[in-house]
């Protein structure tokens, strides 16, 4: 079995690491470029929606997938394979039957975002057609199932909690895209701890390992990095509106359809999604709050930004990208414990990485003196 997760990792990352370097070379003459000025600290004309190269990385395999998924098991009503495949494979065949209508949900509504994004990339859109877009995408991913319980009983209550945290994320990937390599690798580390937390803590229903999310996430982080190859410093494209939202939207609509969203789990795992994506959040929520202290709209760039602000204390940017990977990483380390401990434990742990943010936003402080 470990094979065939490989095998999808190594699918995306070559499919996204081609396509990438298409959009490099061709992109220019599309419109797709990023100039410099404003709040832009790139110094020359940039290639951008190298989102699409993540996009098809991991599109392509997936419907490719789909495909065979489909001949193998055509017009045989107990979902076994037409051919002798391994007794490990074929046991997963109806599984994956039963799941493909809701991976192209989710793909369907992650590609509605990645079109919004790349409009908004070749022509400029308002921030209140982007968020009224993100809202009905979320809203209709949710109504169709994916949301978290919360152990509420309250339909309504987590039906808009569900929809907040979509779009939130959507744009704290997008917000974090402001430097070479940080957002794609940001997601790219919580995508990765968040495959290896499905694949090794059985499903409390079916005591077997999370497959589908787990091969999905790894799948995703594959496609990223086949990107951050042409994003990492100094970077030679930039993955755009378009690939910031996707990321965003996959990640927040995996983390809701995991069991640890659900009634069948130990409680204490309700704060694994905050804490893996604590960084993203903090970032949000710092960002906003700067903006509206200092009277200005939330939904208005500049460059108050986390890493921005470890610039200002005296790193240069590939060092404040590299603090902001290593403090997320800290998070993810700790949410590992969180499906070996009581509910208690659960509660040091979340209060740790509040500590540890606490922390960083009084050492910010030190850049206005």
């Amino acid at each position: 079995m470990i094979w065939c997760f490989a095998l999808v990792f190594v699918v995306g990352f070559l499919i996204s690491t081609v396509m990438c370097g298409r959009i490099c070379v061709f992109g220019p003459h599309w419109g797709l470029v990023d100039n410099p000025g404003h709040r832009k600290i790139h110094e020359k004309p940039m290639p951008t929606d190298g989102g699409l190269g993540i996009w098809l990385g991991v599109v392509f395999p997936l419907a490719v997938g789909q495909l065979i998924l489909w001949l193998l098991i055509w017009d045989r009503s107990d979902g076994r394979a037409v051919i002798s495949l391994p007794e490990y494979i074929e046991v997963h065949l109806p599984g994956l039957l039963q799941q493909s209508k809701k991976l192209w949900q989710l793909l369907g509504l992650g590609t509605v975002l990645v079109l919004l994004g790349l409009w908004d990339d070749l022509r400029g859109l308002s921030w209140k057609i982007r968020l009224g877009v993100q809202f009905l995408v979320a809203m209709t991913i949710v109504a169709l199932g994916w949301r978290a319980s919360l152990f509420l009983d309250v339909p309504w209550l987590t039906y808009w909690l569900s929809v907040f945290w979509i779009v939130g994320l959507v744009n704290s990937f997008n917000m974090l895209d402001n430097m070479d390599g940080l957002s794609a690798g940001i997601a790219t580390i919580c995508a990765g701890f968040l495959a290896l937390m499905m694949l090794a803590n059985p499903s409390p229903v079916t005591n077997q390992p999370q497959l589908f999310i787990g091969g999905f996430l790894l799948l995703l982080v594959g496609a990223m990095l086949g990107f951050l190859r042409y994003n990492r410093p100094p970077a030679r494209m930039f993955m755009g509106d378009c690939g910031a939202y996707f990321i965003g939207f996959l990640l927040a609509s995996s983390t809701l359809s995991a069991t640890y969203a659900g009634y069948d789990v130990p409680r204490q795992t309700i704060f694994v999604p905050f804490v893996i994506l604590a960084v993203p959040i903090y970032d949000t929520v710092s960002v906003v709050l700067i903006r509206l202290k200092e009277k200005r709209s939330p939904f208005v760039g500049d460059k108050s930004h986390f890493s921005h602000r470890l610039v200002e204390l005296g790193f240069t940017k590939p060092q404040a990208v590299g603090v902001v990977y290593l403090v997320t990483t800290i998070c993810c380390l700790g949410a590992v414990l969180l499906y070996h401990t009581t509910f208690t434990g659960a509660m040091v742990v979340f209060l740790q990485v509040l500590l540890l943010l606490l922390l960083i936003a009084i050492i910010e402080t030190k850049r206005k003196r």
